[in-house]
């Protein structure tokens, strides 16, 4: 698992303290589905078949580690993750003819390590911080964090999704478009060192977290979630399974009513020996994206739903 310690802000966290992302929403996911009108995601040149491509060398690509994929509800800005000392939230803006230079993502505060930025179905950025929660608090673990959109352009204070974290370290947030919120986490009782939860919105506020359960997670550990907006598909990243590629891969599973199939491992379209991780499907249902190899990379969302739908018959 070193790899996923190098690579990854929470598991490198829980390495060297020996206590041991990205599904932004805008409409619904669907094969079927039309194009939505107005804004559209610029995406650029080359796009990627059935075989996953670096996403913007040289812009989101570069030669320190990045990580973690997120598009802002107007299509026009692309978040994401470096390690710059500590990690960092960037963005990327589209000006109309091209994709800028990155920039400290505006609601990044650098005196904390922060990652996986995502925005909900409400509008605000999620993400995870290892700030303190309180007054004195030295933990130095990772919760989930949120900040709201202000109407003069600026970001509200950051608040602590207190219905969703424990006194254990959580990290990595996918939204489905019913705001039910999908995330990892360390905490007591689950079936592992690290399991998938979801949390339900239901009357205007998160319900418990409940363990996917054993179709999803199992006594090893399993991060980073990635849901489909209409909770029928499901991917993540599994560690140390004896069926792996490398030391941690991309699995993947299908919901029939309100039960999910086994997952299986998505095989070599996207994993490598390596660690796979940040999985991602773009607001508009074209792209799926995940890290790699120190890299943000994409691949057509076709080309993993169908393996899906293979694997979980």
């Amino acid at each position: 698992m070193g790899y996923l310690y190098r690579k990854h802000p929470t598991m490198y966290f829980l390495r060297t303290t020996a206590a041991l992302a990205c599904l932004t929403v805008i409409g619904l996911f669907s094969r079927c589905s039309p194009m939505p009108s107005g804004p559209v995601i610029a995406y650029p040149s080359p796009a990627p078949d059935t075989a996953a491509l670096p996403f913007m060398p040289g812009i989101v690509c570069s030669d320190s580690l990045d990580f973690n994929a997120a598009f802002s509800p107007d299509l026009q800005s692309f978040y994401f993750t470096r390690r710059l000392k500590k990690w960092v939230m960037l963005v990327t803006h589209y000006d109309g003819t091209k994709w800028t230079e990155p920039v400290r993502a505006p609601f990044a505060d650098t005196r904390y390590a922060e990652a996986d930025a995502t925005f909900g179905p409400d509008g605000a950025v999620y993400f995870i911080s290892n700030r303190p929660k309180r007054a004195g608090d030295s933990s130095g673990d990772y919760d989930i964090w949120r900040k709201r959109p202000l109407a003069n352009g600026s970001w509200s204070e950051a608040e602590n999704v207190t219905a969703i974290n424990s006194d254990s370290t959580e990290y990595y947030i996918s939204f489905a478009a019913n705001g039910n919120l999908y995330f990892a986490s360390f905490r007591r009782g689950g079936m592992g060192e690290g399991d998938i939860y979801v949390s339900k919105w239901v009357n205007g506020q998160y319900t418990k977290p409940e363990n996917l359960g054993p179709a999803i997670n199992s006594p090893l550990t399993e991060h980073d979630p990635c849901v489909s907006p209409q909770e029928d598909y499901l991917v993540f990243t599994a560690a140390d399974r004896k069926e792996g590629f490398g030391e941690a891969d991309l699995y993947g599973a299908k919901r029939t009513g309100q039960k999910w199939c086994t997952a299986m491992n998505l095989g070599s379209r996207v994993n490598t020996p390596t660690y796979e991780y940040c999985s991602y499907f773009s607001p508009d249902g074209q792209y799926f994206f995940f890290s790699s190899n120190f890299d943000v990379k994409w691949v057509k969302a076709s080309a993993i739903r169908d393996d899906i739908d293979k694997l979980c018959k």
